[in-house]
């Protein structure tokens, strides 16, 4: 006898509706047709039409464009299917941390997490190699640093027995510099001249109605004693003034060509005395011959102590270790004290002596300020 079915075959097993995975896809008793988001796969409507599944006939997500990806590929992912009887669930997932994940800092992005964050190092200042071999060479007395320059240019420098002849060059501060015969006796040219600066003369820089001092030096204004060389013109060719003196103040003024001469009377540490002349009118304070010893202020800073006594009614002796612009008028005004006339007589061991003014000499070579 044959099994229903009619081909010999056993018919197939009815399944349990609850274990039907396709159960709610398919058409019940009481409806027309599934839902619209239960639509079978292959179709999508887009802009009115329906898009057929693209390649291996796989389906377009409903929503989508419809636009395949790479190699036929439909884009999008599948609705969610019911889980499978026959399939063991998946392994859990880890469970996520608890609240957002921290953001970058506006501006930054988030670096791999494979990468160790270093914080960045403290900025500082980029460290220093050596002292440039022109200032230590002026700071020992040896020249100036424009005088350096230019020896080191010729090649008439040496630092540990090695010649240097780069500008700009840095040594180790303790470095042993030495000097060739060529640059002892460029040295031993330069001169350094000695004037008696008549009133209406400026020291320095050209002002209204002044003229620079320097143009008193010529070969008809030099006193000549035994031994002093004669005015060349190249005797002017960087010479400058060592200290200032006010074109309505009279007396010593140095020129020199020499570095070492400059640094030694203007440098900041200079300790080479100057000795003034003071004639003054008004009425002094009580304690002003006190005060302009010690204990005055300008440009708000103290004054070093000085050496201040009373000649007569109308006549100041100062001497004085440094030399601020207009030093003395502005100390003399402190206490009340107008000065009409002021004359510097002495720089170092160096005196104005009987030089008349407007005239000028030679340091001699015995002579040290």
């Amino acid at each position: 006898m044959s099994e229903p079915g009619g081909d010999g075959r056993k018919p197939p097993r009815a399944v349990k509706p609850a274990e039907d995975p396709w159960a709610r896809w398919r058409r019940d008793d009481s409806g027309t047709g599934a839902p619209e988001s239960a639509k079978p796969f292959g179709a999508a409507k887009v802009s009115g039409v329906a898009k057929v599944s693209g390649a291996a006939g796989r389906p377009v997500r409903e929503g989508r464009s419809g636009l395949e990806g790479a190699e036929g590929r439909p884009v999008g992912k599948k609705p969610a299917l019911a889980p499978s009887p026959w399939k063991e669930a998946p392994a859990a997932r880890p469970k996520r941390s608890e609240g957002p994940a921290p953001r970058p800092a506006p501006g930054q992005s988030s670096p791999p997490r494979d990468v160790q964050i270093i914080p960045p190092a403290v900025p500082g200042e980029r460290p220093r190699e050596g002292v440039r071999l022109s200032k230590i060479m002026a700071e020992r007395g040896l020249c100036s640093r424009r005088e350096a320059d230019a020896w080191i240019e010729r090649g008439w420098v040496f630092v540990d027995g090695q010649r240097t002849a780069e500008l700009g060059t840095r040594i180790d501060p303790q470095a042993e510099i030495s000097v060739s015969r060529e640059a002892q006796k460029d040295q031993a040219k330069q001169v350094t001249i000695l004037l008696n600066k008549p009133v209406g003369y400026v020291s320095g820089q050209p002002e209204p109605g002044c003229t620079p001092a320097v143009t008193l030096i010529d070969a008809d204004s030099q006193v000549r004693t035994q031994g002093d060389p004669e005015f060349k013109p190249w005797m002017l060719r960087g010479l400058a003034p060592a200290g200032r003196l006010d074109s309505d103040s009279s007396g010593l003024l140095v020129f020199t060509q020499d570095g070492r001469v400059a640094k030694l009377l203007i440098g900041e540490d200079g300790k080479v005395e100057k000795e003034y002349l003071v004639r003054v009118s008004g009425q002094m304070v009580a304690n002003g011959l006190s005060l302009l010893k010690h204990g005055l202020e300008l440009d708000g800073k103290a004054l070093k102590p000085a050496r201040v006594k009373q000649l007569n009614e109308d006549q100041l002796h100062f001497i004085l270790q440094e030399g601020k612009k207009r030093q003395i008028r502005r100390m003399c005004e402190l206490v009340g004290l107008k000065v009409t006339g002021l004359k510097r007589v002495r720089i170092g061991r160096v005196m104005l002596g009987d030089l008349p003014p407007g005239k000028w000499r030679f340091l001699h070579e015995g002579e040290r300020f």
